[in-house]
C-alpha cells in the first residue's frame, strides 16, 4: 500500500468524523454551482427590468464571491477543530515511525481528496436538481417565462476550478501550520481528565446586563436613530452572547445542581453533569453558531420585510393605472381614447374618473398641491365638508423611516394667505389616510371648497390625473406595458405621463426578488454551516461518550433511560444556540418594523423564524435517531 493509497483509506475509515465536514462542503459547492448557472443563464437579464433591475446581475456575481469567501472561512475552521479531535490518531501514526513531514502531507493528500470528492458531488446535485432551481429562480425573479434549462459549461467549469483551488489552498495552510506536541500528550489527548468547569460570578451578571442593555436599546429606538443604535447594540449584544456561553449558562447549571431536590430526580444527575462539560467545551462553538445563525435569520427576514414595505408602498402611492395631463397638454383626448380603446379590447373592467390638480401659492412662495373637496370625495371613503374660504389640509406626516418630510408644521385654526390675497382659514389638518393616499403627489394635499378652487390661477405645473381603476389590476400587466411602450416612447415629454401600478410592482418583484434570491442562498449556506458545526461536534464526542454510557449501562441505566438523557444533551446542544438566536433575530427584526414604522412586516418576521426553527427542528430529530442508534449498537 503506497502513501496515496493510505491517504484514501484514511478518508475512508473517518468516513462518520467526515460525513458533516463533506456534507456540508458538498452542499456549498451546489448552492455555489446552482447560483452560478442562474448568474450565467443566457436568457436572464434583469437590467431590462427598470431601475431595480440594472444592477442585478453584477449583484448575484458579488453574492458568489461572498458564499465563496464564507466557504473559505468555514472550511478552514472545520478543518481546524477536525485536526483536533484526531491527535490520538496522529500520535499512533508518529509511534510507527512517520515524520512530520509525511504526516503534514497526509493531511494534504486527505484534505484534497475530500475536497474533490466534495466539488464532484456538489456540482452532480446541481445538475440534477437544476430545472427545479430554475423554476425556483425564475418565479422569485418574477420573469414571464420560466428559464429553459441548458447545459451549464461556464458554471461548471468555473465552480470547479474555483473549488479546487479553494481546497487545495487550505489544504496546504493547514498541513503548512499543522503543529504536533510531544507524543506523549497526543497519545492521551482524548484520556486526559477535564477540570471542574468554573464560571465567574460577575461576568455571569455582566453577559446579562450587557443582553438586557442591548435589547432594550433596540426596543426603544425609532425611526432613523435606528441607524445610529445599529453598531453599539451589535457589539453588546455579541459580546453579551459570548458571556452567556462561556460564563451564565455554566453559572446556571452550577446553581442547578446544588438544588439537590432536582439534580436527584430520574436522570437529571447524569444530564446536568456531564451538560456543564459539554456547555463549557462547546461555548465557542456555541457563540459561532448563534452568531452566524442570527446573521443569516436577520438578513433574509431584513430583505423578506424590505420587499413587503416596497411593494405594499408601490401599492399605496399609485393608481392602478393613471394618465397625468398638464397644461398645454394637445394629445390628451386622443390618449385617452387609445387607452380606453385598448383596455374594452382586453376585456378590462374599469370605472375612470378625473382629478384636478392645482397649485396653491402662498405669499411666502410656499406651495400647496391642491384639489376641489368634490374631487376629495370622490376618492376618499370618509366624506367632509369644506366651505368657502376654508380648507382642510391632508398630511402624509411620516415617511417609511418614521420622520417628518414636510417643510412646515400647520395646524388648526391657522390661516393661509394665498398670492392673490385671499385667505383660508384651516378647519382641519388631518393624516392623510391610505386609500387618498395613492391619488396624490407629495405629501400634502390642501383641500378647497370647489368655488375657491376654481378661482385658483392657471399654472403650467396644473395636472389632471385621468384614474382607470379596476379591482384585478395585477391581471393588467400585458396591456400596460403595451400602452406603456406606445404613450411612453417620447419619455421627455413634458406635458403627459403614463403609469401603471403592475408595471411598478413588476419592476419592484424583480429586483427585489434578485436580492432576495441572493440573500435565501448565502443565508441557507450560513446555516447550513451552523448546522454542520454541530453535527461535526456531535460526532466528534461519539467515540468517548460510548465509553461514559458504556460503564454507565453497566451500573443499569435502561435503554429508555439512555434515550432521554441523549435526547436532552442532544436537544440542548442543537437549540440552545439556534434558540439564542432566534430572539436576536426576533430583537433585530422588530427594529426593523421600527425604522419601517408605517408598515407591519410581523407577519414576514415570523414566516422566517418559524421556517428556520421548524427545518432545525428535523434536523435534530434525523441526527438524534442516527446518534442513538450508533451508541445502542454497541452497548
Amino acid at each position: 500500500m503506497n502513501f496515496r493509497q493510505f491517504a484514501f483509506k484514511n478518508v475512508i475509515r473517518n468516513a462518520r468524523l467526515y460525513a458533516g465536514y463533506f456534507i456540508s462542503s458538498a452542499f456549498s459547492v451546489m448552492i455555489f454551482f446552482v447560483y452560478s448557472m442562474l448568474a450565467f443563464h443566457p436568457e436572464l437579464n434583469l437590467a431590462e427590468s427598470g431601475g431595480f433591475g440594472k444592477g442585478a446581475q453584477t449583484g448575484m456575481q458579488v453574492a458568489q464571491y461572498i458564499i465563496y469567501v464564507f466557504t473559505f472561512f468555514f472550511i478552514l475552521y472545520s478543518m481546524s477543530v477536525f485536526l483536533k479531535t484526531r491527535k490520538k490518531e496522529f500520535g499512533v501514526c508518529i509511534m510507527q515511525g512517520m515524520s512530520n513531514m509525511q504526516l503534514k502531507r497526509l493531511v494534504f493528500l486527505e484534505n484534497t481528496i475530500i475536497g474533490f470528492a466534495s466539488t464532484v458531488t456538489g456540482i452532480a446535485a446541481g445538475l440534477i436538481l437544476s430545472k427545479g432551481m430554475l423554476m425556483l429562480g425564475s418565479s422569485m425573479l418574477y420573469l414571464e417565462h420560466s428559464l429553459s434549462f441548458y447545459f451549464p459549461t461556464k458554471a461548471l467549469w468555473f465552480t470547479f476550478v474555483a473549488f479546487m483551488l479553494l481546497f487545495l489552498v487550505i489544504s496546504f495552510f493547514t498541513a503548512t501550520i499543522l503543529r504536533t506536541s510531544s507524543l506523549i500528550d497526543l497519545l492521551k489527548a482524548s484520556t486526559k481528565p477535564k477540570p471542574e468547569p468554573k464560571a465567574s460570578v460577575w461576568l455571569a451578571i455582566l453577559a446579562a446586563i450587557l443582553l438586557l442593555i442591548g435589547y432594550a436599546i433596540a426596543f426603544i429606538v425609532r425611526g432613523t436613530l435606528v441607524m445610529f443604535a445599529l453598531l453599539p447594540v451589535v457589539i453588546l449584544v455579541s459580546i453579551g452572547t459570548y458571556f452567556l456561553f462561556t460564563q451564565l449558562s455554566v453559572y446556571i447549571i452550577h446553581k442547578l445542581k446544588k438544588n439537590k431536590k432536582l439534580y436527584r430526580r430520574n436522570t437529571n444527575m447524569l444530564t446536568l453533569s456531564d451538560l456543564a462539560y459539554r456547555m463549557k467545551d462547546n461555548a465557542r462553538m456555541f457563540f459561532l453558531v448563534a452568531i452566524i445563525s442570527t446573521v443569516a435569520f436577520t438578513a433574509i427576514g431584513t430583505l423578506v420585510g424590505f420587499k413587503a414595505m416596497l411593494t405594499e408602498g408601490v401599492a399605496g402611492s399609485m393608481p392602478p393605472m393613471s394618465y397625468d395631463s398638464y397644461a398645454d397638454n394637445k394629445q390628451e383626448q386622443k390618449h385617452l381614447a387609445y387607452i380606453e380603446t385598448e383596455l374594452k379590447e382586453e376585456n378590462v373592467n374599469y370605472d375612470s374618473f378625473v382629478i384636478h390638480n392645482k397649485d396653491a401659492e402662498l405669499k411666502d412662495k410656499y406651495s400647496f398641491n391642491a384639489i376641489s373637496v368634490t374631487d376629495y370625495n370622490l376618492i376618499s371613503e370618509d366624506k367632509i365638508r369644506v366651505d368657502a374660504g376654508s380648507a382642510v389640509l391632508m398630511q402624509f406626516k411620516m415617511d417609511d423611516f418614521g420622520y417628518n418630510r414636510g417643510k412646515k408644521d400647520w395646524s388648526k385654526g391657522q390661516t393661509l394667505t394665498l398670492s392673490s390675497g385671499s385667505k383660508l382659514q384651516l378647519t382641519d389638518v388631518p393624516d392623510m389616510s391610505k386609500d387618498v393616499r395613492q391619488y396624490i403627489t407629495g405629501n400634502h394635499v390642501l383641500v378647497m371648497s370647489d368655488s375657491d378652487f376654481n378661482a385658483l390661477p392657471k399654472s403650467k405645473t396644473d395636472m389632471d390625473m385621468h384614474v382607470f381603476a379596476m379591482d384585478d389590476w395585477q391581471g393588467t400587466k400585458a396591456v400596460a406595458e403595451k400602452l406603456n411602450t406606445q404613450l411612453n416612447a417620447d419619455s421627455t415629454n413634458p406635458h403627459y405621463r403614463f403609469q401603471a401600478r403592475a408595471l411598478a410592482m413588476q419592476e419592484v418583484n424583480q429586483g427585489m426578488g434578485q436580492i432576495l434570491l441572493t440573500g435565501l442562498f448565502v443565508g441557507i449556506v450560513f446555516f447550513v454551516a451552523a448546522g454542520s458545526f454541530l453535527y461535526f461536534r456531535l460526532f466528534s464526542d461519539l467515540d468517548s461518550d460510548i465509553v461514559q454510557y458504556r460503564a454507565i449501562s453497566k451500573l443499569g441505566l435502561t435503554e429508555g433511560e439512555l434515550s432521554k438523557v441523549v435526547s436532552t444533551q442532544i436537544g440542548l446542544l442543537f437549540f440552545v444556540p439556534i434558540v439564542v438566536a432566534i430572539i436576536h433575530g426576533a430583537v433585530a427584526l422588530n427594529t426593523l418594523q421600527n425604522l419601517f414604522s408605517q408598515i407591519s412586516i410581523l407577519k414576514e418576521i415570523i414566516l422566517v423564524l418559524g421556517t428556520f426553527f421548524v427545518i432545525q427542528v428535523v434536523y435534530f430529530l434525523f441526527i438524534r435517531a442516527n446518534y442513538v442508534k450508533k451508541l445502542k449498537k454497541v452497548l
